[in-house]
């Protein structure tokens, strides 16, 4: 039990972080409240937690995510305070949409400052998620009316990192054709540029281990992918019981020797030019690409951060064009094959990052 996992909010993405850092990592042990009610989980977790987490010699980091106030909870079991505390942003208040701005949003994003001056190590799941926090720092201070604190942003930026959400890619390649299944797997193994060593990358088989509710995939055709905002890389589209049902009529002549046919070979049946595109709108990107999507979005935000520029418009006008364009001629989607990168965003590349990230000694006043 040296590492404490604390999720005050478990569910999502945070969920199937800190289930993965627990099946992969050995000696952890998590403590969680359900995925409900953000609100009050980021008001009063540290209270609870601190109350229902025994008290262990063995704990040596603790890792949790921003929704926790980690500075209560330091500071009511100084037990805790003592341990190597890391700090996980899925996403920061002091850019997150909201309707209207209403002075009691304001805790919110104080809370995170404070607990970002009590960690120990913060780390953020892209560029763009640590940059936007820590220059919005100085502003949102400025609305304490006066006596407001200084020098914030320099303090905590020397404990800030990069860490991209970890993924265990699945096996879909019975779901996409052969030609887009061959590439991903090799820009999974690619060598250089921020991938990972073919010795490294794991095989489709491997990193299926422990991803079934993963694996929410669709059709091999599925076209262009239209997303807006969201916080990490994860994925859903739809079920593997969705695509199993294309070959589950052909069981009966398959059990007669006949060739049984695979999702791909029925959709490709019809006249490629007459079936129309899929348009999918994930919350899941990079899982999206791997399924076989390509990828559209706004050149804005975390997207420039994850793909090239082709894959990218600046105004609505520029997506409609390309919408278009992809209806006209479904081939450049169908037959294309990623220019990017997915190999940084694998469990494979990142899992070193996280073991010495988390089993590193305590602090030695403990």
């Amino acid at each position: 039990m040296s590492i404490l996992i604390i999720e005050a909010f478990y569910g999502g993405s945070h969920k199937q972080l800190v289930d993965l850092l627990q099946e992969e990592l050995e000696d952890c042990v998590l403590y969680s409240l359900p995925a409900k009610k953000w609100h009050w989980r980021a008001r009063t977790s540290a209270l609870y937690f601190s109350q229902n987490i025994p008290t262990s010699e063995h704990y040596r980091s603790l890792f949790t995510s921003s929704v926790l106030n980690l500075t209560e909870l330091a500071a009511l079991r100084p037990d805790l305070g003592k341990l190597k505390k890391i700090l996980y942003f899925h996403e920061n208040q002091l850019v997150y949409p909201v309707k209207k701005c209403q002075e009691r949003d304001f805790q919110y994003g104080y809370n995170q400052i404070l607990s970002c001056l009590v960690a120990d190590v913060v780390v953020f799941n892209s560029i763009f998620n640590m940059e936007s926090f820590l220059t919005s720092i100085g502003k949102f201070m400025k609305l304490i009316p006066d006596h407001r604190p200084k020098d914030l942003e320099s303090i905590i930026r020397p404990k800030c990192q990069v860490i991209y959400f970890p993924i265990r890619f699945p096996d879909v390649s019975r779901f996409v054709p052969k030609h887009k299944a061959a590439h991903l797997q090799k820009i999974l193994s690619l060598k250089g540029s921020g991938g990972v060593a073919p010795s490294m990358a794991l095989p489709f088989q491997q990193e299926q281990r422990g991803s079934e509710n993963l694996l929410k995939t669709f059709d091999s055709e599925s076209g262009p992918c239209h997303a807006a905002q969201q916080d990490n890389l994860g994925c859903s589209v739809r079920q593997e019981s969705d695509l199993k049902t294309f070959s589950s009529s052909d069981n009966s002549s398959t059990h007669r020797g006949e060739h049984q046919q695979s999702p791909c070979d029925v959709l490709a049946g019809a006249d490629d030019q007459q079936r129309p595109l899929h348009i999918v709108w994930p919350h899941r990107w990079l899982e999206a690409v791997y399924c076989g999507c390509y990828p559209l979005c706004p050149k804005d935000l975390v997207y420039p951060e994850i793909f090239p520029a082709e894959y990218l418009y600046s105004t609505p006008e520029q997506l409609s064009k390309r919408l278009q364009n992809f209806c006209k001629k479904p081939d450049i989607v169908r037959k294309h094959l990623y220019e990017g990168e997915m190999a940084p965003f694998s469990w494979a590349a990142l899992h070193g990052k996280f073991r010495s990230l988390l089993t590193a000694e305590p602090r030695e006043d403990l």
